[in-house]
């Protein structure tokens, strides 16, 4: 698996510390058969890459990580 995606989220998507975890159903990974789990913190420059299979993770243009209401 040489071909990495790019995966648009939205504020909703990220977990309460602001991060996702690779391998994600959100990017068509079958999770038994891809590289071991990664939590990548997406909230603090609104974007991040896995070190294993190169998939960006990115929110959406509009969507903030946080805000305070």
């Amino acid at each position: 698996m040489t071909k990495s995606f790019n995966v648009e989220l939205l504020a909703a998507d990220l977990n309460s510390q602001g991060g996702v975890y690779c391998p994600s159903p959100k990017a068509d990974m079958k999770l038994w058969n891809s590289h071991p789990k990664v939590y990548l913190d997406v909230a603090r420059t609104g974007h991040a890459k896995c070190p294993y299979c190169g998939t960006v993770y990115q929110l959406k243009e509009g969507e903030h990580a946080g805000a305070h209401h």
